[in-house]
């Protein structure tokens, strides 16, 4: 990605929300969605997720106004937001997030986007990510993989700290004593993928393991054919709170794995069977 930041952004490419300019339909699209994930998630979602939801402003009543939702943030765990205007380079994403604030991009989808967009938008960014970072253990490990992704710059070891963020911020499901629950944002904010995360038999649930997630490719394009499971956030926090160095050194001879494969050394919490991706695969291949 360039480097340079687009004309109307900062150097660290954040921009003005400009909330006033949101037309009624664009807020109203919001109110949709909201509604929409609001008839799923109860159930789904993790308690750490549903909490932040009920302290934040984040109602179906519009699209928020950063400024006051950082009022609300800032005071609970120390995170503020800030607007940018899409996919911005790695090395400014872990300075934001090594800072405590989180990059969220001020565009909503189009209708034609209603029920998926390529981009991560302000639904996916707010509705799906901010309600974690109320969490304080949660929202410590997000400013440490910051501060890891900075330090990994001149380690050629981004696609490892890539496929990490992949399987937990966004994708991550977590223990509960009523079953996995979901905390990852891809997932939070796709009504499709909160069911079929939990509900479908195709996928791969496996519990987490630092190295084994960091070999593991994944799917940008469609449903994941592995999740992967954490026992509660401390364990995240604590598995990638250490000196990734020799890990990524590890990874120069370590196999890399197909999303959805299994090892005899996982400990596995469902094998799929993978017919969903089998499916796909036959439909493309046709």
């Amino acid at each position: 990605m360039d480097s340079i930041p687009p004309p109307h952004a900062a150097a660290d490419w954040t921009i003005d929300q400009n909330w006033a300019a949101y037309s009624e339909e664009e807020h109203q699209r919001w109110t949709r969605l909201h509604e929409r994930q609001m008839e799923i998630l109860p159930g789904r979602a993790c308690e750490a997720f549903l909490e932040g939801l009920s302290v934040l402003d984040l109602h179906g009543e519009g699209i928020p106004e950063f400024k006051a939702l950082n009022r609300q943030l800032e005071s609970i765990s120390g995170w503020t937001i800030v607007a940018v205007p899409g996919l911005i380079p790695d090395i400014i994403f872990f300075e934001h997030l090594a800072n405590r604030r989180f990059p969220a991009g001020n565009f909503i989808r189009s209708e034609a986007e209603f029920d998926y967009i390529e981009a991560p938008d302000v639904f996916h960014d707010i509705f799906g990510h901010v309600p974690m970072l109320t969490n304080r253990v949660f929202a410590d490990y997000m400013q440490a993989y910051g501060q890891g992704g900075l330090r990994a710059q001149n380690l050629n070891s981004l696609d490892a700290l890539a496929r990490l963020y992949w399987y937990t911020v966004e994708f991550g499901l977590i223990a509960s004593a009523n079953g996995p629950r979901i905390y990852g944002a891809g997932i939070l904010s796709s009504p499709a993928e909160s069911c079929f995360c939990l509900e479908s038999r195709s996928p791969n649930r496996i519990g987490f393991d630092l190295m084994r997630v960091m070999q593991t490719r994944y799917r940008i394009d469609d449903f994941q054919e592995t999740y992967f499971e954490i026992q509660d956030f401390n364990d995240l926090f604590e598995a990638t709170s250490q000196d990734f160095a020799p890990l990524y050194k590890a990874l120069e001879v370590a196999p890399d794995y197909p999303p959805g494969q299994t090892l005899a050394s996982d400990r596995l919490i469902q094998v799929g069977d993978q017919t969903y991706a089998n499916n796909t695969r036959l439909t493309l291949t046709h």
